[in-house]
């Protein structure tokens, strides 16, 4: 089925009960509604906080389209609702054509040059500052990462509120181990896209991570909260491939390029007054795994692999599902920080001493095709912790890095020193210098 165009018909707010409304459709072709609610009670808002709300609105309903639109991918995108200046045009464009790459490249589609929103000669109002709770924010998703910036900024007492889109169980858990405040948002896509999916229409990942930041902007306005401390490495930046000179990143949206642009748009067309940063950035993710591993509280509640955040909670998983990227690269990760017998008490086996997984490691490596299309860390670092483990006596003898050492002479040949730079790499970022001595001092 082919749609000349995309709409973005109208979004809501329901102030009543603090729901937003997001509808699409494509010209002549199914139309769909999504649904948010902000499940907490909103503060107060002064007139200059109600417009800067519906901005961020208005931001959370053009990036929340990407969702909806890629089951057709029409050429022309067209925002029926209000006029698009050309600076957030080309934003958004930008978030689609980068986002999506990864859905793109699978479905054997080009998305370069294809997505064009539509644009008007329209002028654009200023930012407003606002007088925001000197309050931190920490998105949490249910693995590590999220955990080691909690903890980090917990420490100093720093005034935190976390916050979940859902309630996932890992998510819920890691919360209630935390024992600090938070708040919740309910996303509910809408049905006919599922049976959309279901009937053949174009599927495939989606830039979550960025919808997710701009739904957090809005609950900084209705709960108050003045910084939003995501919890993305540096790996997150590093493409999985690379094509004519054009990187697929399954991590687009939490790549420093992402939070560049999403900051800079935020704080030149909403507001300056809500910081957004990742807290994590320097760090590679053998590092935070280091860092992980000084919280053992976590380690019976927290979890990375997808099987555990399907979008039907009766279809979750309630354990590691151990046969996934995800689940090989955490333990990976890990296996040099943990008492062997606590990594497998983790996750229930010895991921590393079962022959089935050894291409799936190999993979990690960089000694497959291309790094696998999940949220796990850059070769060098799997490939540095796999060299580590083979002088370790308590996992050198493992199957898998038994075969993929002597199978690899280049794995041989990397040394200690190539570990080490795991943990002491300090990568580009946009800390603020406070926030980065909170970083450095939980070390």
């Amino acid at each position: 089925m082919r749609y000349s165009e995309f709409v973005f018909e109208s979004y809501r707010y329901d102030p009543a009960d603090a729901s937003l409304s997001l509808t699409y459709r494509f010209a002549e072709g199914p139309r769909f509604e999504e649904r948010l609610v902000f499940d907490f009670p909103p503060q107060p808002l002064s007139a200059d906080a109600e417009i800067v709300l519906d901005k961020i609105f208005r931001l959370i309903f053009l990036l929340s389209g990407v969702s909806y639109y890629k089951a057709f991918v029409p050429e022309a995108l067209r925002c029926e609702s209000f006029p698009l200046d050309r600076d957030t045009a080309a934003f958004v464009q930008k978030f689609y054509e980068k986002g999506l790459a990864e859905f793109a490249w699978k479905n054997r589609i080009s998305l370069r040059g294809r997505c064009r929103f539509e644009w008007d000669a329209v002028g654009v109002a200023p930012p407003l500052a606002l007088d925001l709770l000197r309050r931190t924010c920490v998105p949490i998703g249910g693995g590590k990462d999220s955990i080691v910036t909690l903890e980090c900024l917990k420490a100093p007492g720093e005034n935190l509120v976390l916050f979940s889109l859902g309630d996932a169980a890992p998510i819920a858990a890691s919360i209630a181990a935390a024992g600090l405040p938070f708040i919740r948002v309910r996303r509910r896509l809408d049905p006919a896209l599922l049976e959309l999916n279901n009937e053949g229409a174009l599927n495939g990942h989606v830039p979550i991570t960025g919808i997710l930041s701009a739904i957090v902007l809005a609950c900084a306005v209705l709960a108050g909260f003045d910084a939003v401390a995501m919890s993305n490495e540096h790996s997150a930046s590093a493409p999985n491939l690379v094509i004519d000179g054009f990187g697929i990143n399954h991590q687009y949206s939490k790549s420093l390029e992402f939070e560049v642009d999403f900051a800079d748009y935020v704080a030149r067309h909403i507001t300056p007054s809500i910081a957004y940063f990742s807290l994590l950035r320097p760090l590679p993710e053998i590092e935070i795994a280091r860092r992980f591993a000084q919280y053992p509280q976590y380690f019976e509640v927290f979890r990375s692999c997808n099987s555990a955040f399907r979008q039907s909670p009766s279809e979750r998983a309630r354990n590691w599902c151990c046969d996934c990227p995800k689940c090989r690269f955490v333990f990976l990760a890990l296996a040099p920080f943990l008492a062997k017998r606590e990594l497998i008490a983790i996750f229930g086996r010895d991921m590393l001493d079962d022959e089935a997984q050894t291409v799936g490691f190999a993979e990690l490596c960089g000694l497959r095709d291309h790094k696998p299309f999940e949220c796990v860390g850059e070769i060098a670092e799997s490939a540095a912790v796999m060299t580590f483990l083979r002088s370790d006596p308590d996992w050198r003898g493992d199957t898998v890095v038994r075969r993929l050492v002597a199978d690899f002479p280049s794995l041989r040949e990397r040394g200690p020193p190539a570990f080490r730079a795991l943990l002491e790499a300090r990568h580009p970022h946009r800390v603020p210098s406070d926030f980065l001595a909170k970083l450095d001092a939980c070390g």
